[in-house]
């Protein structure tokens, strides 16, 4: 029954452990885990799976339900984009092979329900991995990850079950994240080494002497290592968000003060209507470039208006952007309804769904006016400033 390059056996304190390697969108891997589950009958199975993950992908009609006005209060927005691409990426390779992905993590709990068996969700929380991954990467290559995401949106590559089973192989694997590792460690650590530490003690911690755990074929190499060694005092430091960079903050709060004290001081040297004209000038170059993002989104004239509104206030202050407004009112006006949430992951990959889907939109809503903000910060606050001398 066991292939080497997909099952391998640990002892470790005394548990007989079983991982099984996979790839998420192979319908292999799926029929596996059912083999692996129901010959070993093991005391508990592991997935790699946290409950964000676990409901997304077990209740595919639960992101219809999405409130995107609530995701946008709450600063998620990102974080909603960059699942929704990495989910599309796998979900366009997986039709063309004819399965799900994830197809087999939820394949593992259904089977272990079915034999009673207790089932452990292992992974870190999502919203956790993304963040860490985003806030450890460093500024000039933060560029690189957001081209490597909208690349991966459009990437058209076939995949064949023939190329999958060589994907899984140990060594093709390792390759893999060695190059990963090369070109972007930081990345390579949030979302292969730390999770690989995560997973493994949470496997360890697992009920039972014979376990079961069902994972990334990417990860077994170093859950491997990690269930070898006592990980346990890292844990609650990578399970934390790291905080904003006291340099961003100081740089957040620096730009407005410049701009304020630049006017104040052009008000004493050169009287108050020189003033009022820097005022105006920070006023339009802010509101035109932002109103001028959203028209470029093809936003609702309300969005279009509060953006003209909203950048010169939020320009000045580090707290909210002026993308976050411009979303939160083209999400009022222009609601997704329930078939473009459910579609999204499909519209995403071309450029007309992007502008048709009101869900898409209301991201280009948040992307574009937010760009355009931030040049009319920069064009404003030049000539202000410039304005001293």
């Amino acid at each position: 029954m066991e292939n080497k390059e997909e099952i391998s056996r640990l002892s470790v304190n005394g548990k007989e452990i079983i991982i099984v390697g996979t790839a998420h969108i192979s319908r292999e891997s799926v029929e596996l885990v059912k083999k692996v589950i129901r010959e070993e009958k093991p005391d508990c199975v592991c997935v790699e799976l946290d409950e964000k993950r676990y409901k997304s992908i077990s209740q595919r009609d639960r992101f219809e339900s999405l409130d995107i006005k609530k995701v946008i209060k709450k600063k998620q927005l990102t974080t909603l984009m960059a699942n929704l691409i990495l989910s599309s990426y796998q979900k366009k390779l997986g039709e063309k092979l004819g399965v799900l992905p994830g197809s087999e993590l939820i394949e593992a709990v259904n089977c272990a329900k079915e034999l009673n068996i207790p089932v452990e969700l292992c992974d870190r929380d999502v919203r956790t991995t993304l963040l860490r991954a985003w806030r450890l990467t460093p500024f000039w290559k933060k560029g690189k990850l957001i081209s490597s995401l909208v690349l991966s949106i459009f990437d058209d590559t076939e995949v064949t079950e023939e190329k999958l089973r060589e994907l899984k192989k140990s060594d093709v694997i390792s390759e893999l994240m060695a190059e990963l590792g090369s070109a972007m460690p930081e990345l390579k650590r949030v979302l292969i080494d730390e999770r690989d530490a995560f997973l493994a003690e949470k496997i360890k911690a697992s009920s039972g002497k014979k376990i079961v755990a069902v994972v990334g074929a990417g990860h077994v190499e170093g859950i491997k290592k990690a269930l070898l060694q006592d990980r346990s005092k890292e844990i609650p430091e990578i399970s934390k968000i790291p905080p904003v960079s006291p340099y961003w903050k100081f740089v957040g709060w620096s730009i407005p003060a410049v701009i304020i004290s630049s006017i104040i001081i052009i008000a004493f040297q050169r009287g108050g209507q020189v003033a009022g004209e820097n005022c105006i000038y920070w006023i339009l170059a802010n509101g035109i470039a932002c109103a001028l993002g959203a028209v470029a989104a093809l936003a609702h004239p309300y969005t279009i208006a509060t953006g003209f509104i909203a950048a010169p206030i939020t320009s000045l202050t580090p707290v909210i952007g002026a993308g976050y407004v411009t979303a939160f009112v083209q999400a009022v006006v222009r609601p997704p309804l329930v078939k473009e949430i459910k579609n999204a992951s499909k519209d995403i990959t071309t450029f007309k769904g992007w502008w048709t889907n009101n869900l898409l939109k209301v991201f280009l809503a948040f992307l574009l006016p937010g760009i355009g903000s931030m040049i009319g910060t920069w064009l404003g606050g030049y000539k202000i400033v410039s304005n001293l001398f």
